[in-house]
């Protein structure tokens, strides 16, 4: 997992106004959950930039007022007309203790149905997973070299080794679509 850093500070004062207050001067409300007790501060909205713009996911190091904490991102919460970043979740990550990200999917190969004419649609972009921070990779490679027109990658299918794939198998990753121009021949065959 890629790393970043957020330095932050803690909040005095919890509630709406005082949450209004610390948005007002460019900053974001957060929360670590996930130790022995939650942890409120609050961070420069700059900051989240990398974090929460990227299909990476991230191992987040928080430096609040020189206490230093692992944690991921679990939920981020946008204004609904003007999109600013209103809070953010983090859960603190615990050596020996599993958690729940969703990974990005990547495709890999060259599949004989795009050869032929079909296209390939990308069904789900991140999967959901379990396991310990160290053994979570990157990316989630699914092999598409085998895809022929009309057929799909299946959660399924994925073969996966020291974490564990939250989805249902028979939800489809990826998949060759036929054109319509094709359509009556490959039925045909």
């Amino acid at each position: 997992m890629k790393k970043i850093e957020i330095v932050g500070y803690q909040r005095a004062n919890l509630g709406r106004a005082e949450s209004q207050a610390i948005r007002a001067e460019g900053n974001v409300p957060c929360v670590l959950y996930g130790g022995d007790e939650q942890v409120h501060f609050y961070a420069p909205a700059i900051l989240f930039r990398d974090l929460l713009y990227s299909p990476n996911i991230y191992e987040v190091a928080l430096n609040i007022e020189g206490a230093e904490y692992r944690a991921v991102l679990q939920e981020s919460q946008f204004h609904p007309v003007s999109d600013v970043l209103l809070h953010v979740d983090f859960l603190q990550i615990t050596d020996g203790k599993s958690i729940k990200v969703a990974v990005p999917v990547r495709l890999v190969g060259t599949a004989p149905g795009v050869q032929k004419g079909g296209k390939l649609v990308t069904r789900v972009r991140k999967l959901r997973v379990k396991g310990l921070v160290e053994n979570i990779p990157d990316f989630i490679d699914v092999d598409v070299s085998d895809l022929d027109l009309g057929k799909s990658v299946r959660v399924g299918q994925i073969v996966v080794k020291d974490f564990e794939l939250l989805e249902q198998a028979s939800n489809p990753v990826a998949s060759i679509e036929i054109p319509r121009a094709l359509r009556g021949t490959v039925s045909a065959k």
